[in-house]
């Protein structure tokens, strides 16, 4: 009989497999990665009806709908943008640059969760001593708080975190970072795709089996993107991104916490940060962040916005400038609204107006740093622009909100009555957008931008 072969040849670098031993890996490319390796049970075992049951399908109407099976973070903000907090047998990743605040902002989650089960963190980046250094400067342990449940464990080497959870049973895990972790299984050098998915996806399928939450902390590109395959963002349940705002107004301290994905809730909240001396903490007023404390006239080029962010509206100042161009061609510098909208309402307002606009490089800023993506927007920006190229100052004390055609009229937002009220608690007494007016006293409702230009620059 022929021997059943015992080990195989497996690529250090990506995991690729052969019968034997090649000089150069055939899917990598790379030389010298093919090392001995045992074959593991897995695949050859035969299914039998005496020691293994036969799979079976389930109605439906049969799976319990898991209602009230959130854990809250402890964390207004980030329970908001979760969805109303951490959903059970869920995945979530967690991207950002370095040093914004990743590792912190979950720290302090485990220490505020409202569970009564054990909190594991998993740490392949940090000691045991640097984890205790920031749980100690954020005040999260001590006698009597909740600190003192976390677990933790500093190792990315997937089979002593199998032996770890199957140990401790914890109801929460954070794992610090998705591209320390390693595994026999996957090869010998941490962080290559294949090991991001082997493991992360193990990592995913206990969770799921155990009723469990999982955080994944993943490094991100220069482009501001997770690094990694892009299969981790396709596997998890939600991803989030957290990101900081250099702006004066907020001295630099100012995060932003996004959902590019969720499965259980809306992407289109937004969590609102400061970071301190003792960690992150939530901004109770953010329009009071992103507006500017002026005393009389407002300067040209500034307009303030009424904006939808999820289920609130945030008031931001939108800036400015007009220069004639440096080369034959004008170009447009916004990167928080999207230089694209800023042409196009550049555009509408050279068509529409009669203001040459084709010769001037647009310079747009959002002041305290945050991004606006909302339509909404485009009436105060297309008034901000005006007010740069003419030296008009908009009136003070005046609130703008509406969608721009490209035929130049002001069409309907939703959620208006709101923005107005949001505008009027914090002291503005006139607000301009789309008619008709449903919204008492100090509204100046327009049909199009040339009413809109007149009614608020006359």
């Amino acid at each position: 009989m022929k021997k059943q072969r015992t080990f195989i040849f497996k690529c250090s670098s990506c995991g690729h497999e052969e019968p034997k031993w090649l000089g150069r890996c055939p899917e990598c490319g790379e030389w010298n990665t093919l090392t001995e390796t045992p074959i593991t049970g897995r695949g050859t075992a035969k299914a039998s009806g005496s020691s293994r049951a036969l799979p079976q399908s389930f109605p439906l109407s049969s799976v319990d709908p898991l209602e009230g099976s959130r854990i809250a973070s402890g964390i207004g903000e980030l329970d908001r943008v979760l969805g109303g907090g951490i959903m059970k047998s869920s995945a979530i990743l967690v991207g950002g640059e370095p040093g914004i605040g990743k590792s912190t902002l979950l720290l302090q989650a485990a220490a505020a969760a409202d569970t009564k089960g054990r909190i594991l963190y998993i740490s392949g980046e940090e000691s045991a001593g640097q984890i205790r250094m920031r749980a100690d400067r954020l005040g999260i342990m001590g006698a009597g708080t909740k600190g003192e449940r976390i677990e933790i464990f500093c190792s990315g080497n997937l089979e002593e975190i199998q032996t770890i959870l199957e140990a401790s049973k914890p109801v929460l895990i954070i794992v610090d970072s998705a591209q320390t972790l390693f595994s026999s299984e996957a090869g010998l050098v941490p962080g290559t795709i294949n090991q991001m998915k082997y493991c992360s996806w193990d990592l995913i399928s206990w969770v799921k089996e155990h009723d469990a939450a999982l955080f994944l902390v993943a490094h991100v590109t220069k482009d501001g993107l997770i690094s990694g395959p892009k299969s981790l963002e396709h596997m998890v349940d939600t991803v989030l991104y957290f990101e900081g705002a250099s702006s004066a107004a907020s001295d630099g301290d100012c995060r932003f916490l996004r959902a590019a994905k969720n499965r259980f809730g809306s992407v289109d909240e937004i969590g609102i940060f400061t970071m301190g001396e003792k960690g992150l903490s939530i901004v109770e007023d953010p329009s009071l962040l992103f507006l500017v404390r002026r005393e009389g006239e407002l300067p040209p080029g500034v307009a303030t916005a009424a904006v939808l962010e999820g289920s609130r509206t945030l008031l931001v100042e939108i800036q400015a400038l007009t220069v004639p161009a440096k080369g034959a061609m004008s170009r447009v510098f916004s990167d928080r609204i999207d230089s694209a909208r800023v042409s196009r309402v550049a555009a509408t307002i050279e068509k529409h107006l009669g203001l040459r606009l084709s010769d001037q490089d647009l310079y747009i800023n959002v002041a305290g740093g945050i991004r606006i993506a909302e339509v909404g927007v485009e009436l105060a920006l297309a008034c901000a622009i005006y007010s740069a190229r003419t030296s008009i100052p908009l009136p003070a004390k005046t609130a703008i909100a509406g969608e721009l055609s490209l035929a130049g009229e002001v069409r309907p937002l939703r959620r208006q009555p709101g923005r107005v009220k949001a505008a009027r608690n914090l002291g503005f007494d006139s607000f301009l957008g789309p008619a008709p007016n449903e919204s008492g006293t100090g509204y100046m409702g327009v049909h199009d931008i040339k009413s809109a230009i007149k009614s608020v620059f006359s």
